[in-house]
């Protein structure tokens, strides 16, 4: 799936031919911030005016908006997982969050940080 990127938010993009319309949402946030257009350049002014809007109604009121992706996430693993990770990480001399991060980065790809 391809994915829209504006100002460090991401969004989806769908299709519904029942509609004939393409549509999406940003990703990686708690909020709803939905956006669509008839065809792809329609969609991405539309995420970039609903990421624009999102972001100067924050400003107004004097708060902070909601940023996706933080790099912190929880992840519920059996308890023998999790020991035999912290064991593995505790003999590579590394944090269980180093260790998850490179598993991860293995599957994903070396290019991320």
């Amino acid at each position: 799936m391809k994915y829209l990127e504006y100002k460090g938010y991401t969004g989806s993009i769908e299709y519904s031919a029942e509609d004939n319309l393409l549509y999406g949402k940003v990703l990686g946030i708690n909020g709803l911030i939905s956006f669509e257009g008839e065809t792809g350049k329609l969609l991405e002014e539309d995420f970039k005016n609903a990421i624009d809007t999102y972001l100067s109604d924050f400003k107004e009121e004097g708060k902070t908006p909601e940023k996706p992706f933080k790099g912190s996430f929880n992840v519920r693993i059996p308890a023998s997982l999790h020991q035999k990770a912290a064991l593995l990480a505790m003999e590579a001399k590394t944090s269980l969050n180093s260790f998850v991060a490179e598993a991860i980065r293995s599957q994903i790809g070396k290019d991320f940080v």
